[in-house]
């Protein structure tokens, strides 16, 4: 009896971490199964781990399908907002760009659409035209042929987010190859990025199937399967883990310091996170001179290539420590995307830093399972003027409301007060430790160890 064929689509390099780094494919291949990375993302799988891969050449989608596409997210919050009564969904909005005339066209076509197909019977039109320009797409037609000469049993995506899944996806939905996508964030849902329709949706949580069947109801609920996400198994990984002085040996820190790590966000979260990095540095050194040996270490955004700490960096090099995400461009080219030793690198910054502070990042609960706090700053900087995004807003999204209470993090509300937060959460006098516990099981799931597990549980269960 041949092995059942799994094709996992990877429409970019977001699923590197959860699907080819982890435990999945190893699981996998245990239970039986065929597997081939279906591979659109430049990172070499073949060559690194010797995993069946097929890569997908055409990275083109048709011209209009980005328009539709940031059309149809509009809509949707349109309508969150009007259902739900809930103006928190026109702050999910990215401006339109009116700047120079291709873009200021580009914008007011976006607008028409909107207009035009601005109701739920309106947006199942928009959908069904999307998914008729990708069928006229070469990469639609090559992507048939590749199914057509592999017969894979199942296609599972590893992002529901990305338009350049669309042809590979409706390829195998019309040659009646089954379908499922995996819900990749935890605040993906309610911003409307589901940008693909499968036969099945592999989730983090009750709270996130919750929301699937909330925001799409025209998915039923035997559709939507949770499972965990394999995003924080490798936090339970013992062998990731180095000893306190070889991890301070290798990445020159002093192991007679206390560190605290300052995870950085992206532009679009946090345009001034410079400044509460340098508010961190301030506080740290003010320490420092009554008798306190701490240090900071610096975790950048993966994707921030800006130069906008490099001034903080320079001027706070006594007590900032830089440790760069290991992601890179492969050959020079592409997105940034991650390698297998960056998973080492967070597991032994989350083990052997006192706690975590950043605006609003999931990274509370990488460090969580650590058993380790964290504190959310949330006050505006000086620098704040027309034009730059307020963090404030962040707060208020709908994946926040899922915080069990107001303790499950430590909100620094005003930067004089961040001094004496650090000493109370140093001194173990204030922990959000135990609420965020309760936040991550809600978020993450109840078996956060086991996802990939069920995962090939869920798929043996819609295959067979």
């Amino acid at each position: 009896m041949c092995a059942k064929k799994v094709f996992v689509l990877l429409p970019d390099g977001g699923g590197l971490r959860n699907f080819v780094f982890s435990s999945f494919n190893r699981i996998g291949n245990e239970m039986g199964y065929d597997i081939t990375y279906w591979s659109s993302c430049a990172f070499p799988i073949k060559e690194t781990f010797n995993y069946n891969e097929l890569k997908i050449e055409s990275s083109s989608i048709h011209p209009l399908t980005h328009i539709y596409s940031r059309a149809r997210k509009r809509i949707e919050l349109n309508i969150s907002r009007k259902d739900f009564k809930d103006e928190v969904y026109d702050s999910y909005k990215f401006p339109l760009n009116f700047k120079g005339l291709k873009n200021t066209l580009k914008s007011l076509f976006i607008l028409f659409l909107i207009t035009l197909f601005g109701s739920k019977r309106g947006l199942e039109r928009l959908k069904r035209k999307v998914e008729r320009f990708e069928r006229k797409n070469n990469k639609y037609h090559l992507c048939k042929q590749q199914l057509q000469e592999h017969k894979p049993d199942i296609v599972f995506c590893t992002n529901q987010r990305n338009t350049q899944a669309l042809s590979a996806l409706l390829a195998a939905k019309d040659l009646g190859i089954k379908t499922i996508c995996f819900v990749q964030s935890w605040d993906n849902v309610p911003k409307a990025m589901q940008v693909l329709e499968t036969d099945y949706y592999f989730v983090w949580s009750d709270l996130m199937k919750e929301e699937v069947l909330k925001y799409y109801p025209f998915i039923e609920e035997k559709q939507v399967i949770v499972t965990g996400t394999p995003q924080f198994e490798m936090h339970y990984n013992k062998n990731l883990k180095q000893s306190r002085e070889t991890f301070f040996r290798n990445n020159n820190l002093d192991v007679n310091t206390k560190y605290i790590c300052f995870s950085g966000d992206d532009r679009t979260t946090s345009p001034l996170d410079q400044h509460y990095l340098e508010d961190l540095a301030k506080a740290v050194k003010s320490l420092n001179t009554k008798g306190n040996q701490l240090g900071i270490i610096y975790r950048k955004c993966p994707f921030d290539i800006s130069d906008r700490y490099n001034d903080v960096l320079e001027k706070n090099k006594d007590v900032i420590r830089v440790l760069n995400p290991f992601w890179n461009q492969i050959d020079n080219r592409g997105d940034m995307l991650p390698t297998i030793d960056d998973s080492e690198m967070l597991y032994n910054v989350c083990e052997h830093s006192e706690f975590v502070t950043n605006v609003c990042s999931s990274t509370v609960f990488d460090f969580v399972a650590h058993n380790k706090p964290c504190i959310y700053y949330n006050y505006e900087q000086p620098q704040l003027k027309k034009g730059i995004r307020d963090i404030g807003q962040n707060y208020k999204y709908v994946h926040f409301r899922s915080m069990p209470t107001k303790e499950a993090v430590v909100f620094c509300t005003n930067k004089t007060q961040l001094e004496s937060l650090v000493l109370e959460v140093l001194s173990g006098k204030i922990s959000n430790v135990e609420d965020a516990l309760k936040w991550y099981k809600i978020v993450v799931g109840k078996t956060p160890t086991q996802s990939s597990k069920n995962m090939w549980v869920a798929l043996s269960a819609i295959i067979n």
